[in-house]
């Protein structure tokens, strides 16, 4: 089968960071499914192992997490799903990626394709959808309320691909005002048209601009990139007893800033269920059924931003140095096997 893989951690610009391979077809077992790729999306996390991780000596590394496909075969103990259902998912951090024409998931991972999207259409979905999904609602618990907060939150990095459907999720399904930053005119236009109520731009500072709104210490903050950059403005403009989580890796994280208004932090890991293989690690597969369901109704699209044609290397290379470049807005995905 055709796939995309590396063998060595490195810079984008070497021309064997991605290279076209043939790899052996592999076979389900337990509660594995086989699922032929019909599209993909790149995710900042793809780019992140490219460049820490190699390959164990001799061996290829298959990158892509986000998938759309087929399924073609299951193991004997899989019963969700069967032969020539469309599904889409986010797959296994310590798994072989999805940028391969066939690849094997857990099925409890796993959800039902949106009906109403293309393929390429519903690929942009899994990954983020799971993360802010997860940020919102299990670790930030933004239907709880924090007595005498500002009923919203903020946003960081809204443009980016978690930022754009954690900002619809925020406000179609909750009664939160949504702040969300962005930096460029293109992107700002994109926050709003994912339904943020208020758009700050984050080279400036936040605190400031967020008082400006006049609504009240917000009584989350969710930051999805440049975490280490945004602290201290975090800490001083979330309401005492607020909630902040976060997802990307500062270096440090000087939490005891947060202290003297009890701020609770949370990380969120779209990985941690299927890396741990946690009791309810079937709860990924009832989530992205869920956002099927509302992106059917219409209460969520999809967050494509740019389709880089078909899956190759030379492709895959591009999407990596736009997401590295930090002015990727939505989803790059990526769509069939050849070209």
């Amino acid at each position: 089968m055709k796939a995309i893989a590396y063998q060595t951690a490195g810079a984008i610009d070497r021309p064997e960071s991605l290279q076209d391979i043939e790899l052996p077809r592999p076979e389900p077992t337990g509660r594995d499914l086989l699922v032929q790729v019909r599209a993909v999306s790149v995710n900042p996390v793809d780019t992140k192992v490219r460049r820490s991780a190699s390959a164990e000596a001799g061996q290829w590394k298959v990158l892509g997490w986000d998938a759309v496909g087929t399924v073609v075969a299951a193991g004997p103990e899989a019963s969700l799903f069967r032969p020539g259902d469309a599904v889409a998912y986010a797959g296994s951090i310590i798994r072989p990626g999805t940028n391969s024409e066939f690849h094997l998931v857990d099925e409890r991972i796993v959800g039902r394709k949106p009906a109403s999207l293309s393929d390429a259409e519903a690929a942009a979905l899994p990954l983020t959808a799971l993360t802010a999904w997860e940020a919102l609602f299990h670790r930030l618990e933004v239907a709880r309320p924090v007595p005498g907060a500002g009923h919203a939150i903020l946003i960081i990095g809204g443009a980016g691909g978690v930022g754009s459907i954690a900002v619809q999720l925020a406000r179609r399904l909750t009664d939160l005002t949504v702040i969300a930053t962005a930096s460029r005119p293109e992107t700002q236009a994109w926050v709003r048209e994912m339904g943020a109520h208020h758009v700050l731009d984050h080279r400036q500072p936040l605190a400031a601009q967020v008082a400006a709104l006049g609504i009240g210490a917000p009584a989350f903050v969710f930051s999805t990139t440049e975490t280490h950059q945004h602290l201290a403005e975090i800490a001083e403009l979330i309401a005492p007893q607020g909630r902040f989580a976060l997802i990307d890796d500062p270096e440090t994280l000087d939490v005891n800033r947060f202290k003297r208004k009890s701020v609770s932090i949370h990380w969120e890991l779209m990985f941690t269920r299927s890396l741990f293989q946690t009791a309810d690690m079937d709860e990924q597969g009832k989530l992205l059924n869920e956002v099927a369901r509302l992106v059917d109704e219409g209460t969520l699209r999809t967050t494509l931003a740019e389709h880089m044609g078909p899956i190759n290397a030379a492709n895959l290379r591009r999407a990596h140095a736009l997401i590295e470049s930090g002015k990727a807005r939505g989803k790059i995905v990526l769509e069939g096997f050849g070209g």
